[in-house]
């Protein structure tokens, strides 16, 4: 096949595919060693997911905690990730578990040293408090507001966020936002006009803006609406660099040192998605430019794919997002009168466990099918004037919520036996009054800490006309599914050796960490750092070792042991 003639032509030393927390953090690490780097996006926006979220990062051992007096180490977050890791993961995910511990600490006491962004400590205590190496305080951390004119004059498109980034992460878990939004905006008024008009982001945005600003500061090149559309390799099968498309032209791009695949998810590519993650699902909560581009070019160069069936996953309100529909991805569930039933008509699961996306995701064996779907929140009135965002959704969304006068004509509308749907509520009611779920041991319930206001629990029961049901099947915010990766990010082939010049990182990866979430920072604390973990790589030109870049000088961290001593 005769080969196909470039528009343009461009080189680097390092193309970064995708621009979200993984990428940019690539992208820094490597410029900061002097590195020429391409940074290429498939929207006209900039961040991905990273730029939607929370902000919130998991970073172990990290400075911050050290200074207050927060005895933790990596050999403790080592631990943890041993003991909260679901069966059979120490066998493959050991060393990168260690990586990640070692490195995590580092990553962010580079940040703050080569871009404008300042980290501050959260009150959240790690959810699985019952495991081996867990600490109380001091791993979660949320970036400080920051303005957009730490870009200067590159007035970069940052997306946006579904849910309002006037707010810090530290106010929505300390406000009531969710249950009295006018209320806390009232509050907070003249905080919130300051950063309005200071152009001050927040949460993911702010998490964004910083990164691109020491891109930008280190001479980081970034190219928008334009999708990489395969690699290229050589005879030997290196990766030496990629096209890319832009309005119906190519680009042939040359990579000498590497390429780094930090594209997202494959939630939007339908065929991939239903191929891991069959039967229903509710809504997607990433934007649509996560198809796996990534997972499809890997593969072409002989990459294995792994953990292709994990995901960040949770109920979701419908909404719209860029004048389509939506899944606003927000933990409604956590109401004292409510519950979640299977397809049964049963409950299946402690409605307050931090990680519900793997009771969701439960499969049948033989054949895989979700075990509990469709599954539906189950209610009373009371919900609608305890949860306004569940009101207000509902009304914006016809047919969405299932109202009934009795119990067994709601379960009717639902197609549940209305007999098991009555007696569901009538034994949850039962537990209401002796403050015990005797099932599911919901009383007991503490994975986001005590601190976190979002969250109302306890036990409050079911028994005021109208009921009300909402459906409550998986909804997809990041697949976390990929290339399998060494512990210096290099992606190996099918046959087990690296494949030369390829890297992956963030929920591109066959991430080390999947469905079962250890901190509600797992996402981006480990997307940051293994993009760090590349560009680290990239930049020695190998397997990544203690230099100058990375000296406590330069802003690192000299370490006191390699990452292989603590397995």
């Amino acid at each position: 096949m005769r080969a196909p003639v470039a528009d343009s032509l461009l080189q680097c030393d390092v193309l970064v595919v995708g621009s979200g927390s993984a990428a940019l953090s690539a992208a820094l690490a490597a410029a900061a060693a002097g590195l020429k780097v391409l940074i290429v996006e498939k929207a006209a926006v900039l961040g991905g997911t990273s730029a939607m979220s929370g902000g919130a990062v998991w970073v172990p051992a990290n400075h911050h905690a050290l200074a207050r007096g927060v005895e933790d180490s990596p050999r403790e977050a080592l631990a943890y990730l041993r003991a909260t890791a679901p069966a059979g993961w120490r066998a493959t995910e050991d060393r990168l578990w260690a990586q990640f511990a070692f490195y995590a600490p580092e990553m962010l006491r580079f940040l703050e040293t080569h871009t404008p962004l300042r980290f501050a400590l959260t009150p959240e205590a790690d959810p699985l408090m019952d495991c081996a190496g867990a600490k109380a305080f001091g791993r979660m951390l949320t970036p400080d507001p920051l303005r957009a004119g730490v870009l200067g004059k590159e007035r970069r498109p940052i997306r946006r966020s579904p849910l309002p980034q006037v707010y810090t992460y530290l106010e929505v878990i300390g406000e009531d936002i969710y249950h009295h939004p006018c209320r806390v905006a009232l509050k907070l008024a003249p905080r919130l006009l300051w950063r309005c008009l200071t152009r001050t982001r927040t949460k993911g945005a702010a998490l964004i803006t910083g990164l691109l600003a020491g891109c930008l500061a280190k001479g980081c090149r970034i190219e928008t609406s334009a999708r990489v559309i395969d690699l290229i390799t050589d005879a030997r099968g290196a990766v030496t660099g990629a096209w890319f498309s832009r309005n119906g032209r190519l680009t042939r791009v040359t990579a000498g040192r590497g390429v780094v695949l930090a594209s997202g998810g494959f939630e939007w590519d339908a065929l991939r998605r239903a191929a891991h993650f069959p039967g229903p699902f509710d809504a997607i909560s990433s934007p649509r430019t996560n198809e796996g581009d990534g997972h499809r070019m890997a593969q072409a160069a002989g990459a294995r794919l792994a953990h292709m069936d994990q995901a960040n996953m949770s109920g979701s309100l419908p909404t719209r997002y860029e004048g389509r529909p939506y899944g606003l991805s927000v933990f409604f569930q956590y109401e004292p009168n409510a519950i979640l039933v299977n397809r049964d008509g049963l409950r299946f699961t402690n409605e307050f466990a931090f990680n519900l996306g793997e009771a969701l995701d439960a499969r049948e064996e033989p054949g895989g099918l979700p075990q509990h779907l469709p599954a539906w929140l189950i209610a009373d009135a009371r919900l609608l004037w305890r949860a306004p965002i569940v009101l207000a959704c509902a009304l914006r969304s016809r047919g969405w919520m299932r109202m009934a006068p009795t119990l067994g004509a709601l379960a009717v509308k639902l197609g549940l036996p209305p007999a098991a749907l009555e007696q569901t509520v009538t034994r949850f009611n039962r537990f209401c009054a002796t403050g015990v779920d005797e099932d599911f041991n919901r009383h007991q319930a503490h994975g986001h800490g005590k601190g976190d206001r979002r969250f109302h629990g306890g036990l409050m029961n079911i028994k005021q006309a109208p009921f009300v049901a909402v459906p409550f099947n998986r909804s997809f915010t990041a697949t976390k599914g990929g290339p399998r990766t060494d512990e210096f990010g290099r992606v190996l082939h099918l046959d087990g050796h690296v494949i030369p010049g390829l890297f992956c990182a963030g929920v591109a990866m066959a991430n080390p960490i999947g469905t079962r979430g250890v901190g509600a920072g797992t996402t981006l604390g480990p997307n940051l750092t293994w993009g760090y973990i590349c560009g680290r790589t990239l930049a020695a030109g190998a397997i990544p070792l203690a230099g100058d870049m990375f000296s406590p000088a330069a802003g690192g961290i000299a370490p006191a042991n390699e990452p292989t001593e603590l397995l």
